[in-house]
Parts: structure tokens; C-alpha cells; sequence
């Protein structure tokens, strides 16, 4: 790499942070925010600081590692591919396709190689035991967007530049930089709205960093989100405020919504939330009358007993109010590489419930089960038990509900093969590790979060360090092993048009697709004048990407040339590369009609899934309030995934995996500070060192997620001197949202007292 001042985006969250990486001798000297980058304007956070860390990670794996009697030894690609798809189908073989269990961790959405490259090799594989992060995460929000708008990933985002006032529940936006809200410098953002004379108004059991910066902050009961969104819905009908705006031809079941909320008037659901029904009312108030708002609801709201319920309700108060679809409110994007519409082509709009996990019989949702079904799937003997896994960019011994238990059955498997540049919690178990190159050594395009952005934007970025002459990215470590196991599925050999295919897709690369996408979409040339000169490309991909792919309905995109005709058009790949800072597409602005995908075509204000479980919801209501301490997570802006805790320059500084916990609630456990706590559940116990603040909610604690690195056989030695202890070693998986099957990550019923062996010391 020629020395030098070089652009790209940093990939560690989903801000999409533009960043200048100076280069001397081979070598990263510095890593700044790029002023000219569109989007994020400059601004970065400590993460992208960190990227010359991980690059030059001396833990970080180069070569692939096979688990010998003698411990680890390094091999080559061709011994490691060969032995990994051999053993896969002899597995599959014997046991049948759902022997094999699949995990994709969240670093794979930021790559759009690794997305692309891990499809044929599902379909090589053929089975349904599928899992991902999503249902520890986002479930809830996909699940309401296919309900309601038609269509999976068609996420409403918060036109947060142009808001007066943004009502934020169960989000720390300060830390995070936004979730499924692609939005940078977030602080600069906020700035500016309360520079306007606009609001911000926060709604959590912590006093997070967002809401240290809030006009106003509100604490709330964790789980009880839904019923102060059924009491603001209630008193939006009751005073006569619901209009719906432009939306209203394109609504349907208004009546439905009103008899679903009579039982929840604000007095009734103050106590269990813990605020107060004149606070409710006024939130709806101002929600409504506001011309331009947004209200806004993430983690806390979606992995909880009610994630469901809720994410419904903050899509319907939006609606309700006239957000939807309008500026300052909550609108849709146009991305330059449209997976909306190109799935809507394809038939893949996205289905739930088609068949349910083989345990627990937890619905899958487009095609995956649920995370906390995969310690069942592996554990319970049976037609169908996983007996050979692979892991994808993940750790989910960490990041998955009781570790724990899930390492117990990681540890029977027959086969374990992970595609991971770590020897970690989850990897230690393979028995074959393959290491794909660093982010920097491959090119980069952000697939997924230009769908989810505040303003529409695209940049690519090519390479920037040439890796070793024998790595591989990931997306060749996929299409390799893909390969292997579809000749051995047709008995050694394949076709000729499938082997030209496969050998194509290789050669070219992602990066063809890339390009393809990009001049067919909404920014890109007439369909029609590019179709001749793509169709041939596209035919080798066919060979290779699963029926009703999206991308291979690249060269039938004609329905978007209809829409917004003002766009800018001529994107390309060669075009990003001649913009290195990005190129702005835009604000975001109104696409109604045109972007629903119901049937109808009209948005499903009263799915019948969501109705059906407030019964659940008003039982909860007719009991009394939780009296045990409850659990929540927390985000920290140095920390992301457990992978990020191998920097020194993210962990450095004073412990941050604490148990906050109440003045109120210490004094009841005996806590005092610099005391260690014992955490208990009936998944496990942790002990945490004790950080008591009345930034949090009496009745509730918190402890961050991602850490624990406390396991033998793990190769990180900054984060294993920085250890912490696992939040999800003390959450049940038996615990799910019974609408989405998402976890139960905030909520959980927890027992604190002071760790006896601490204690035992403090006496001597």
C-alpha cells in the first residue's frame, strides 16, 4: 500500500463513520474522522481509533488451525477445505441435512462479501437448523415491518436532521451512534435539533448517556414499555387526537386499534411502568401535536417478554400521529443498492411461522430459528438433533442466552468448523478454524446500513492493505467450502454450466455483483440501456446463487425507474471510486404508496399476531408489579461485540463491566462500593464488581454485554486481562418473546447479595 491519506468507512457499528487513515511504510500512523465524508461530517468515535489495533492484533489468526491430539496445528487451505466438507457430508449423510447447525454472527452485515458468499453455502448445506444474532437483536422490528409495510427489511427511520422533537424509549443512541438508525456524531445531531427549539425526550430504567442529555428523561420499568405505548394510544383516541395524515388511504383496521386499546387507559398502566398517568398523557400530546416528531424505541423495547407488542406500538403511535412518511418523522429510505425492491421481485418479501424449531417449537422467521433454540437443537437426542455446527463471524457462547449451557452442548458435538480470525469462547471448540483476512485487507460496501441511514448515501472503498499471498477473505473461505460440498451432493462432480458458475462467481467476485447492483438500482442507468450488457454476468451468477435469489433479478429492476425520476442517476462502482469520500444521494423523503408491499397495499395497522397476545399483555397488567430486581443490558460507545475487547485503547481506563445498582437496593443486598456482587438466576451465578449510582432505577441493576472472557483455550490476552464476567451466563433461555421468539435480554428476574468469598476477605 502506497503511503499516504486514504478513505474509508469504519465497519465496527452502524454509523458509518467516514475515517482517513494515514499510511507510512507499510504502516497505519494515524486514523481520523474524514471531514469531507457526506454523512458523518468528520466525526468519529473511539472504535475507529482501534482499527489499526485489530489490524495489527498479534492474537489475530492468519492461517488455518486444526484440532490434533498434540492441541492446535496450522495447516493449508486445501487440507482444511477438504477436510471440513468431507466431514460436513459424511454428517449430513448419515444423520440426515438438519444434522448440520448453522451461526452467523452480526460482523457478517457489515461485510457484504461474507453476505454474499454465505448463501450458496446454505444452500449447499440444505438445512433448517439455522441461527443467527437476529433474534437477539432486531427480530421484533423485521417482524413488525413485514407485518405492516409487507416487506422484512423495510425499516422506518427517524429523520432525526429535520425533528422538533424525538421521544427516545429503550435507546442509547450517545453510546451506539444509533440502531437500525444509521446515524453519526449523534451528539452534533442532537445539537442541532435543540439549536432549532426542537426536544428530546428519554424513556429508560437508566439514565443513559443519551438521557444525561435530554430535555427530558422519564425512568420506566423494564417489560413494561407496552403498556405506557398502550396508555399513549389510549389517550390519543380518548382526546380525540389521532390523524393519520396522508397515511390514511393507505391504512386499514383503524377501529381495531381503538377497541385493542380501551383497557388501557394511563391510570391503569402507571403503576406497573412507574410513571405517571399525567406524564403519559403529555407524552402523547406532545407526540401529536408536534407537527415534526419521531418516537423511537430499540433494544430495551425489542428484546424483552413484550418486544413484540412493542415495536408494534411505537410503529403505530408514528402512525397514529401522522409521523409516518413525512418529514421529521419516521420515513424510508432509497439506498443506491435497493434489497427492498430486489426482494420483492424475487418473491423473498419474507416469511414467519412456517415451521417451528424442533424443541421448544419457536417459529422460524426467514428460515432461521430463534438463538436461544440452539443448546435444545444440539443437546436433545432425536431425528433432526445438530450433531456438526458452523459458526460464522460469531461468538454467541457470549452473546447468546445461558453460555453456559450452550458451551456444554458446543462441547458434544461430532464436527465444529468456524469461520473466525479469533481463538475464542465460541472457536475453542471447533476442531477446525478458519481465519479469513482483516476488514482492512478486503474491500468494503455497507449493504445493510445505507437501508437503515438518516440520509441517503453510498461509498466504496477498496483495499487497503494487500493481504498474504496464501489468505483468503471470507467470502472465498464460503464459496470454497459451497463448492466442495455441492460436488459432493451430486457425487463428485457437477455440470458444466454449474461448475463455469461456481468458477465465474470466484474469479469475479463480490465486488461484480457490487456493481451490477449499483447500476440497476434507483441511482444507476435506465434498466433498459444496461440490461444487453448485464444479463450475461447475471446468468453466470444464477449458477451459482440459491433459487429466488435477489440478485438474480438484478436485470428486471424496471419498476424502480417509475419512482422519483429526479433522482440523481449514473452510480456505479467506478463512479464510488472516483467519489473516495462518499457520494450524498439525498435526504430522505416521502415514498408512500410506492414502497408498501401488502397485498392491499395498504399498511396492516392491526395484525392479527399482535392482537391476539394482549391478552397476555392485560393479565400482565391484572397482577401486581414486579417486586425482584430486574436486569438490563447496556451499551457502552468503546464496546460493541466481545471481539472489540482484544484493544487496549478500548479497554484501557477503569472496569466497565459493573453492576450498577441503586442506593436503595444496595443497602437492602449489603453492598457497599468496591464490593464484588454475586449475580444469581437459574442459568448460573457471576460475580461483578459493584458500581451504585441513582442513574439507575431502584428495583433494577445493570451489567453490560460481551464480556467474560474467563474461558481456558482462548488466545486474546488484552481481553482476558480485562475479563469481566458474561450477562448472559445469568439469563434463562427459556425465557422468549412468544410473538417474535426473541430472547429475553432485559427483564430477567435477578438475586444480588455480596460475594461471600469477598466478604471472607474483607473479615480477614
Amino acid at each position: 500500500m502506497e503511503n499516504g491519506v486514504h478513505y474509508r468507512t469504519c465497519h465496527l457499528c452502524e454509523a458509518m463513520c467516514g475515517v482517513a487513515i494515514e499510511v507510512t511504510e507499510g504502516k497505519i500512523a494515524s486514523v481520523k474522522g474524514d471531514a469531507d465524508d457526506p454523512f458523518s461530517r468528520g466525526h468519529i468515535c473511539p472504535k475507529a481509533v482501534a482499527l489499526q489495533d485489530l489490524h495489527n492484533d498479534p492474537d489475530r489468526l492468519t492461517r488455518p488451525l486444526l484440532r490434533t491430539g498434540n492441541g492446535w496445528e496450522e495447516t493449508d487451505w486445501n487440507t482444511a477445505l477438504d477436510f471440513v466438507a468431507e466431514r460436513l457430508h459424511r454428517i449430513r449423510s448419515e444423520y440426515g441435512l438438519n444434522a448440520v447447525g448453522t451461526y452467523q454472527g452480526n460482523p457478517n452485515v457489515h461485510n457484504h462479501g461474507a453476505m454474499l458468499g454465505g448463501l450458496p453455502l446454505l444452500r449447499a448445506l440444505g438445512t433448517q437448523n439455522r441461527f443467527s444474532a437476529t433474534s437477539n437483536d432486531q427480530l421484533p422490528h423485521m417482524l413488525a415491518n413485514l407485518e405492516m409495510f409487507g416487506h422484512q427489511v423495510l425499516f422506518p427511520i427517524p429523520d432525526i436532521d429535520h425533528t422538533d422533537l424525538m421521544i427516545c424509549i429503550g435507546a442509547n443512541p450517545m453510546a451506539s451512534n444509533g440502531s437500525l438508525m444509521s446515524v453519526p456524531d449523534f451528539r452534533g445531531r442532537l445539537k442541532a435539533l435543540q439549536s432549532r427549539g426542537g426536544k428530546l425526550v428519554v424513556i429508560d430504567p437508566r439514565r443513559t448517556e443519551t438521557a444525561q442529555q435530554a430535555d427530558d428523561f422519564h425512568f420506566i420499568r423494564p417489560g413494561s414499555d407496552a403498556l405506557l405505548l398502550m396508555g399513549m394510544v389510549y389517550t390519543l383516541f380518548e382526546e380525540h387526537l389521532v390523524d393519520l395524515g396522508a397515511a390514511q388511504q393507505w391504512t386499514r383496521d383503524l377501529d381495531l386499534v381503538r377497541l385493542a386499546c380501551a383497557a388501557y387507559p394511563p391510570d391503569a398502566v402507571s403503576n406497573h411502568t412507574g410513571i405517571e398517568a399525567t406524564t403519559i398523557r403529555v407524552l402523547a400530546r406532545r407526540l401529536a401535536t408536534t407537527p415534526r416528531a419521531v418516537l423511537y424505541g430499540r433494544m430495551g423495547t425489542s428484546t424483552q417478554s413484550f418486544g413484540g407488542l412493542s415495536t408494534w406500538l411505537i410503529y403505530l403511535l408514528n402512525i397514529l400521529t401522522g409521523k409516518l412518511d413525512t418529514t421529521g418523522g419516521l420515513m424510508f429510505t432509497q439506498p443506491a443498492i435497493d434489497l427492498v425492491a430486489l426482494g420483492a421481485l424475487s418473491g423473498q418479501k419474507g416469511h414467519f411461522g412456517k415451521r417451528r424449531s424442533r424443541v421448544k417449537g419457536l417459529p422460524e422467521f426467514a428460515g432461521e430459528y430463534p438463538a436461544n433454540a440452539m443448546a435444545d437443537e444440539i443437546l436433545t437426542p432425536g431425528d433432526g438433533q445438530i450433531r456438526a455446527f458452523v459458526t460464522i463471524a460469531g461468538n454467541p457462547v457470549l452473546s447468546s442466552p445461558n453460555g453456559t449451557r450452550l458451551e456444554k452442548a458446543l462441547e458434544q458435538l461430532d464436527f465444529m468448523v468456524s469461520v473466525d480470525y479469533y481463538l475464542n469462547e465460541t472457536t475453542r471448540h471447533a476442531d477446525v478454524i478458519l481465519p479469513p483476512t482483516h476488514a482492512l485487507e478486503r474491500s468494503h460496501y455497507d449493504l445493510i446500513f445505507n437501508m437503515m441511514a438518516v440520509r441517503n448515501v453510498a461509498k466504496f472503498s477498496d483495499a487497503l492493505f494487500q493481504p498474504a499471498a496464501d489468505a483468503k477473505h471470507d467470502w472465498q473461505i464460503l464459496l470454497e467450502l459451497a463448492h466442495r460440498l455441492e460436488r459432493l451432493n451430486k457425487g463428485g462432480r457437477l455440470g458444466l454450466r454449474q461448475e463455469w458458475g461456481w468458477r465465474a462467481f470466484k474469479k469475479l467476485g463480490p465486488d461484480t455483483l457490487l456493481d451490477l447492483a449499483l447500476r440497476t438500482g434507483p441511482y444507476g442507468q435506465p434498466v433498459g440501456a444496461v440490461r444487453p450488457a448485464l444479463q450475461p454476468a447475471v446468468d453466470l451468477f444464477e449458477a451459482v446463487l440459491p433459487d429466488r435469489h435477489p440478485l438474480r433479478h438484478l436485470t428486471r429492476l424496471s419498476p424502480l425507474d417509475r419512482r422519483w425520476r429526479d433522482l440523481p442517476k449514473g452510480l456505479s462502482l467506478a463512479k464510488l471510486r472516483e467519489n473516495p469520500h462518499g457520494i450524498d444521494l439525498g435526504a430522505l423523503r416521502p415514498s408512500l404508496p410506492d414502497r408498501l408491499y401488502t397485498r392491499d397495499g395498504k399498511i396492516n395497522l392491526a395484525p392479527r399476531r399482535y392482537l391476539d397476545d394482549l391478552t397476555r399483555l392485560h393479565a400482565f397488567l391484572r397482577g401486581k408489579p414486579p417486586q425482584d430486581l430486574l436486569l438490563i443490558g447496556r451499551r457502552h460507545v468503546r464496546s460493541n461485540n466481545s471481539w472489540m475487547h482484544n484493544s487496549q485503547r478500548l479497554v484501557k481506563g477503569k472496569s466497565r463491566c459493573t453492576l450498577m445498582i441503586h442506593p436503595d437496593d444496595a443497602h437492602r443486598a449489603g453492598l457497599t462500593g468496591g464490593d464484588e456482587a454475586q449475580v444469581t438466576t437459574e442459568a448460573g451465578k457471576i460475580v461483578v464488581p459493584v458500581e451504585i449510582t441513582a442513574d439507575i432505577m431502584p428495583g433494577v441493576v445493570s451489567i453490560p454485554h460481551g464480556w467474560g472472557h474467563t474461558r481456558d483455550g482462548t488466545v486474546q490476552k488484552v481481553a482476558e486481562a480485562h475479563a469481566g464476567a458474561s450477562i448472559n451466563d445469568v439469563i434463562r433461555d427459556d425465557q422468549v418473546d412468544p410473538v417474535s421468539g426473541t430472547s429475553v435480554l432485559n427483564g430477567q428476574t435477578v438475586t444480588v447479595s455480596v460475594w461471600k468469598n469477598h466478604a471472607m476477605r474483607q473479615q480477614a
